[in-house]
């Protein structure tokens, strides 16, 4: 598990780069990490509407129409909302509450207050029978369970004694045993994963969809929670399934930003651009050396094509010659 944790902060790392060196890059993949996480994390539930309708729900192209349509833009505003306002969401249980109630926007009375009644985990069998897999708190004791989870995450956070990433999984593997909601338990769980994921440092699932990696994985994924909820209740459980889930989750999505931000960077014509968007961030006057370490890994001759390129073109002037040119941008 160490060495995992490990790999992932040497993506993190690897991403940060790309985040500095080719936003262009990060940014193409944003929109299609967004209709994936608002596709799968609703799947997972049951949830699921024509990928065109998903698509123009997803940019608030069209009105929701149905429930399962409701649902999905539901999710989307509250992914809209964490991608946003994260690093000024502390997270109580107040909060959880308001993005449940905006989950269900679009639901009349079914979003934004914890579960009245008890309920049960089960699965169903082929057989159509159904077996008992997990027994969250009851509903009586749900607020005060969902308190003091929050007072302990804070806490823990504060301190700073464990790593940012084994208290966020806690943190969702505990919300989901506790199981607050009548519904909606799994799409807030993940949900809360980004918030909490966002405002350790770790923007991947901005440009990766977690979720669809979730979805994926939908066998491991339950019986990792399974496995880690045995013996919960008594404080006598294992977390290092669910744990070591969690981390393999980062580390494929980690792996995917990777494959993707390099098919991107070899397709023709991208180290033009990303000469130009370099140039467009630097201050009015820079020199060459300003553009190389503005945009590491592409070749000299490249860069010089571009600027002289830019400068046919009116968009910049060059005074001198070699590494020592100066280059103003004219405005235009």
């Amino acid at each position: 598990m160490l060495a995992s944790a490990r790999a992932i902060g040497e993506a993190k790392g690897r991403q940060d780069l790309y985040a500095r060196q080719a936003p262009g890059v990060l940014e193409t993949l944003r929109s299609a990490a967004e209709v994936q996480s608002v596709e799968s994390s609703n799947r997972i539930e049951g949830v699921v509407a024509p990928i065109e309708r998903i698509r123009a729900l997803a940019a608030q192209k069209t009105t929701p129409v149905g429930r399962s349509e409701q649902e999905i833009a539901g999710y989307r505003n509250v992914l809209a909302t964490i991608h946003v306002n994260a690093p000024a969401m502390r997270l109580t249980s107040g909060l959880v509450l308001q993005l449940h109630r905006d989950l269900f926007t679009y639901v009349p009375g079914k979003g934004g207050a914890w579960k009245r009644t008890d309920n049960e985990i089960v699965d169903v069998l082929s057989d159509g029978t159904t077996q008992l897999r997990f027994t969250p708190v009851p509903a009586h004791l749900v607020r005060a369970a969902v308190d003091d989870l929050h007072a302990g995450l804070n806490e823990a956070l504060r301190l700073q004694q464990v790593d940012a990433l084994v208290i966020i999984g806690a943190y969702v593997l505990d919300i989901l045993c506790i199981h607050p909601f009548p519904d909606g338990n799994g799409r807030i769980a993940r949900l809360l994963t980004l918030l909490l994921l966002y405002q350790a440092g770790y923007e991947l699932g901005r440009y990766v969809s977690l979720e669809r990696v979730i979805e994926e994985s939908r066998d491991t994924y339950y019986e990792a929670l399974h496995r880690s909820s045995q013996g919960w209740h008594e404080g006598r459980h294992d977390i290092g399934p669910w744990l070591e889930y969690f981390f393999g989750v980062l580390l494929a999505a980690y792996k995917e930003l990777e494959t993707r931000v390099g098919a991107i960077t070899q397709a023709r014509g991208y180290k033009r651009q990303m000469v130009i968007d370099c140039v467009a961030r630097l201050p009015d006057e820079f020199r060459i050396a300003d553009v190389e370490r503005a945009c590491s890994g592409v070749p000299r001759p490249t860069i010089n094509r571009v600027l002289a390129e830019l400068r046919d073109r009116q968009r910049l002037e060059s005074t001198g010659r070699g590494r020592d040119a100066r280059w103003k941008k004219t405005g235009k």
